[in-house]
């Protein structure tokens, strides 16, 4: 299990655990944390689970993949820390990650 905190844009922090080998949308989805609207289920085809990485965590969550940029020119105001949250794989080192949601999701 790893703790992630999500940040709205009003700066309420919603602290959710998610399990070791989910993605951080699934954990989101599954804790009820507004502002992901997950339309494709986590299937890279949407864009509508786009966070900000935390500044601190971008060297763990890594760059996202090709497909992922790509999917990225969809999303609302993006910026060198944006991922798909559906791409960040959920692991031990992942524990007390931070992102930020954006006003919207595209």
């Amino acid at each position: 299990m790893a703790k992630i905190t999500f940040i709205a844009p009003d700066d309420t922090r919603y602290d959710v655990e998610a399990e070791t080998g989910s993605t951080v949308m699934e954990a989101a989805v599954r804790n009820g944390v507004p502002g992901i609207e997950a339309e494709c289920g986590g299937a890279c085809a949407c864009a509508t689970c786009h966070v900000y990485v935390d500044p601190e965590w971008q060297e763990v969550t890594g760059e996202p993949e090709a497909m992922e940029e790509d999917m990225l020119d969809f999303a609302y105001d993006v910026r060198p820390n944006s991922r798909l949250s559906c791409q960040i794989r959920i692991s031990e080192a992942l524990n007390g990650l931070v992102v930020n949601l954006p006003e919207r999701q595209a």
